[in-house]
């Protein structure tokens, strides 16, 4: 199995090599998915929803017609931290906004996972116009069930999740993260003077996104 032939992880692995690997096992079950959705093996537009107090993570992808329709959704099964925006290193936050894949691990301690961007240049401004430093970083969508400030979703489905992102490029994808669904739950009362408007794009673009 290729789980057993990867482990221990010693630093060697390639992209490339996991996608090979993964292919006959995660590759079948992404591909699957991708065909009962109506959108073509290698979609060109792919996004990420994450509903941190719901603890799922969604895949959406682009049909043909421009349509979003979302493809399968993974548990996540461990985060930490709680409603509100990241702000700080060590706040063990998750953070919210949109962001953009910035890299793959396939050498990963936690399996394998694939890093956000965060901050984002919103971030950045925020933090410049409260006068905060030392914003943090590395926070990754991984495997495994166990997380500070990450997305942990499990072996199997960050397997399906890295074959994917390994096989049409991470800058397909946009990660979307919010605290609820803004589309039917109001947003969360949070300390922090930019929050409405944070809240405000994200309900935004969750419009892009149509309801089950």
């Amino acid at each position: 199995m290729w789980v057993a032939r990867l482990r221990p992880f010693t630093g060697t692995h390639s992209v490339e090599g996991v996608v090979r690997a993964l292919d006959e096992t995660a590759g079948v079950r992404v591909r699957e998915a991708l065909s009962r959705a109506g959108v073509p093996p290698r979609p060109e537009r792919l996004w990420l929803l994450a509903v941190k107090d719901e603890r799922r993570l969604e895949l959406w992808a682009e049909k043909s017609s421009g349509e979003r329709v979302r493809v399968t959704t993974w548990h996540v099964l461990a985060e930490s931290g709680g409603e509100g925006p990241k702000l700080r290193e060590g706040d063990r936050q998750v953070p919210e906004g949109i962001y953009q894949i910035e890299g793959l691990n396939p050498n990963s301690a936690y399996h394998l996972s694939l890093k956000v961007g965060y901050p984002n240049a919103s971030d950045k401004s925020w933090a410049a116009r409260d006068g905060r430093t030392r914003l943090g970083g590395d926070i990754f969508i991984h495997g495994k069930d166990v997380s500070i400030g990450c997305l942990a979703i499990g072996d199997p489905a960050i397997e399906e999740l890295f074959w994917l992102a390994g096989t049409v490029g991470r800058d397909a994808f946009q990660v979307v993260i919010v605290p609820t669904d803004l589309r039917v739950k109001p947003a969360p009362r949070v300390a922090v003077a930019w929050a409405p408007e944070l809240y405000g794009r994200l309900k935004a673009e969750l419009t892009q996104f149509p309801m089950p």
